[in-house]
């Protein structure tokens, strides 16, 4: 098992981008993986967010391209599948910090941000491109994006994959690329389920196994604890908590986006400065977002497992799963957001009469029991806000009080740049005989 980053055959540019940010112990993960990877063979990994799995991809994608000829007209030596947007621009901006002391040049492919901008930088070439499924494949399909002579596939989160619906897209994908003869494949996922094992099998060459199990993971940096609360109780013990804990910033998970959009309103209107990340608004203003959190001009964030895909932030001092999430595969992906960095954090489930059912499943799978903790009256705060005025318009919170004088105050509802330019339809007169152009209403 390697010891160091040091002992590792990198390409010396690399191991000085991983010295600058202060790796020297190689996660699991890494120590598992980058060997084989280095040795040029395929691997499907099994490790949650916050093992260090995305330095661990980067980093063998880098030294393959690093150590062999690159394509000089800027095709593509390495393509990264993300299934979220905010995860594409996080593993672009990962690739960046490690890329360092290379010429390497990096580009983002999704959607919510400008196509013609995206279309330009693949135009002026590209080493590694990182991209979510739909953009990637709307790209492929105009002849923008050329994967061709691609020599690495990097598929992350795999099982999200399957569970958003994107493996027709990345099936498609994959025929734009070499044979997997002729390309190393690296796939990760949470769980190497039935699902994503038939894909590895499918579409890789051989591949290598590697499985770092929860029991591997940060758990252990992490004061859990459960509280049985009523439903109706549910935010004022979350109130309650959030006063006796002061966390130094947070992130409240629920299970469906309609009770993270109430929830926000409802502690923004208790006074507490809470933001919700709603997978509904503009590329633009998400990414604000999640830069003011890691600024701390945001304390709380509210989101769904789906929405918050991507976000790695080191100084989450606290996580609180205002459900008890269905998927237990969740519950270690969304805890895993504090403790990173080598610090330690807390995680706080409330299990109401709705959600208890999947803690057993949950339990199964850690192990062991996550331990009870018993609310005091004075934990339970009274809710001020009243009944909730549901309206078309998604409630987000955002901006803050804090940030009124910074950020458009209409911002959240603007929309997402998704798509291609869309070609003008030549108008075409109404009746029938020959002829041309013209000025006439659209038949």
């Amino acid at each position: 098992m390697t010891k160091t980053f040091e002992e590792l055959d990198l390409a010396e540019p690399l191991k000085k981008a991983v010295a600058d940010l202060g790796f020297v112990t190689p996660t699991p993960i890494q120590a598992a993986a980058l060997p084989l990877l280095l040795d040029g063979k395929d691997v499907a990994g099994q490790a949650q967010t916050g093992t260090g799995k995305t330095a661990c991809f980067l980093l063998a994608t880098m030294n393959r391209i690093l150590t062999n000829p690159r394509p000089k007209d800027g095709r593509p030596s390495a393509l990264v599948i993300a299934p979220t947007r905010e995860l594409a621009m996080q593993i672009a901006s990962d690739a960046v910090s490690l890329s360092t002391y290379t010429d390497l040049r990096v580009v983002v492919c999704c959607g919510g941000v400008s196509w013609t901008k995206q279309q330009k930088q693949l135009d002026d070439g590209a080493d590694i491109v990182v991209g979510t499924p739909g953009r990637l494949l709307d790209y492929i399909r105009k002849g923008v994006l050329r994967l061709n002579v691609a020599k690495t596939l990097v598929v992350d989160e795999a099982d999200r994959m399957f569970d958003m619906g994107f493996i027709r897209d990345l099936q498609q994908i994959f025929r734009a690329l070499p044979r997997k003869e002729k390309r190393q494949s690296l796939l990760f996922s949470a769980t190497l389920s039935e699902a994503v094992l038939r894909l590895a099998w499918r579409h890789m060459n051989d591949p290598e196994t590697v499985i770092v199990t929860p029991d591997t993971l940060v758990v252990d940096q992490i004061a859990q604890s459960l509280y049985h609360v009523a439903r109706y109780e549910k935010a004022n013990l979350l109130m309650g908590l959030m006063n006796r804990e002061q966390p130094q910033r947070s992130i409240v998970f629920v299970n469906r986006k309609r009770d993270g959009e109430e929830l926000t309103w409802r502690l923004n209107q208790n006074g507490y400065e809470a933001v919700y990340l709603s997978g509904d608004l503009a590329q633009k203003t998400r990414t604000r977002i999640i830069d003011a959190l890691k600024d701390g001009k945001v304390q709380t964030l509210v989101a769904t497992d789906v929405a918050s895909r991507g976000i790695h932030v080191d100084d989450i001092s606290h996580v609180f799963n205002y459900d008890v999430p269905q998927d237990p595969e969740d519950y270690v992906h969304r805890i895993g957001r504090t403790a990173r960095a080598g610090n330690k954090g807390t995680a706080m489930t409330l299990a109401c009469e709705e959600t208890v059912t999947a803690l057993p499943n949950l339990e199964k799978m850690l192990g062991d029991k996550i331990p009870v903790a018993y609310a005091e009256d004075e934990d339970f705060v009274p809710d001020r806000a009243g009944r909730f005025p549901r309206s078309k318009k998604v409630y987000t919170g955002w901006p803050p009080a804090s940030m009124k004088g910074e950020v458009p105050a209409d911002e959240g509802s603007e929309s997402s740049v998704d798509g291609p330019p869309k070609k003008k339809r030549r108008r075409r007169r109404r009746g029938g005989g020959g002829g041309g152009g013209g000025g006439g209403q659209r038949s």
